[in-house]
């Protein structure tokens, strides 16, 4: 009985906010190796355009609760996502057509136009704060979980209880239904295909006849995609906060290079490899321990590796290790 309320509060405290938690810097760090492998550059405004897309998808959310439009059960900021995904491709391709495309026509090395999505970053970090303020905003309705830790005690007996909040399994069932859509383009439809035609080898992409200008089109459109849906998706299982997206950089980044930046499957792998990291090793320990271990060798302090304020520090870490030992990734993307 011990050892099953020990794998309940484990999977309670770490494998379910890990696995959603993954979810979401899995779907973040696919929008930046999209950038890096098709358009060649580290896209360092890709936070903040998570941060836009969930506050345009915030403020259609509170348009739609103050006329009454939800979705029972569910967040009504599902049906506001495609408003705000449509809003999040207009600013992305405003921002190429204004900034990158100049550029790339130029032939800028990827140095320079890392610096040029610095400034984007906090041009949209100024925006996003102007327009919904610096303060955490909650949008979440519907019901808040799926199964209460009162309620799987009841049905199971156990001390222990297990509760599984709505916005996570909407995280997980969102970005498996994304991941695979994306996979679906990218191998099976001309556009797809001219894509990653164009990431293996531009010269002969364009030799090829395809067009570079509605590759990199559609990649900005995806990527508007999928950062506004992790974007709304870390907004709702956290709060939606603007500075938050910015500090999300480093473990996204660290997902995509951990990973292999430019390797779609190396993005999502590279996203768990960091969630688990992070979350795992800033575990307090001391409640598994004393259902597992007799009385007399129970742990008196909280048998904590790192503080939850060091959180970040494990992304970084890891973020050095594989650059110093692996600069390629776990799949073999591109060197950094």
């Amino acid at each position: 009985m011990d050892l099953l309320n020990a794998i309940v509060a484990l999977s309670n405290f770490v494998i379910i906010p890990a696995v959603s938690y993954g979810s979401q810097l899995a779907l973040g760090a696919l929008g930046v190796t999209l950038i890096y492998g098709i358009l060649r550059f580290s896209n360092f405004a890709h936070g903040d355009t998570m941060a836009f897309g969930a506050m345009a998808t915030i403020l259609v959310t509170w348009w739609m609760q103050s006329v009454g439009i939800s979705l029972g059960p569910l967040p009504t900021a599902l049906l506001a996502l495609p408003f705000g995904i449509a809003a999040t491709g207009l600013l992305v391709l405003a921002t190429d057509k204004t900034v990158y495309q100049f550029y790339r026509r130029q032939k800028s090395s990827p140095v320079i136009l890392v610096i040029v999505s610095m400034g984007v970053m906090f041009v949209m970090n100024g925006i996003v704060r102007f327009i919904i303020g610096v303060d955490d905003q909650i949008f979440a309705d519907g019901a808040r979980f799926v199964i209460t830790a009162r309620d799987f005690r009841e049905m199971t007996g156990l001390s222990e209880g297990l509760a599984l909040r709505t916005s996570t399994v909407i995280t997980v069932v969102t970005a498996v239904l994304v991941v695979i859509a994306l996979f679906w383009f990218l191998n099976n439809t001309r556009t797809g295909k001219s894509m990653r035609a164009f990431s293996d080898n531009e010269d002969l992409a364009l030799l090829s006849g395809i067009n570079p200008e509605r590759v990199v089109m559609i990649t900005w459109l995806l990527v508007a995609g999928l950062a506004t849906i992790a974007g709304v998706l870390y907004g709702l299982d956290k709060s939606f906060k603007p500075f938050t997206y910015f500090q999300l950089l480093l473990p996204i980044f660290a997902s995509a290079i951990v990973g292999g930046l430019g390797s779609p499957i190396g993005a999502i792998a590279g996203g768990f490899v960091i969630a688990f990291s992070e979350v795992t090793i800033t575990y307090a320990f001391k409640k598994v321990a004393t259902y597992v271990l007799p009385e007399s060798l129970e742990p008196d302090g909280l048998v904590q590796l790192l503080s939850t304020d060091y959180k970040f520090a494990v992304s970084f870490a890891i973020l050095i290790i594989v650059l110093l030992f692996k600069p390629t990734g776990l799949f073999q993307g591109k060197a950094v």
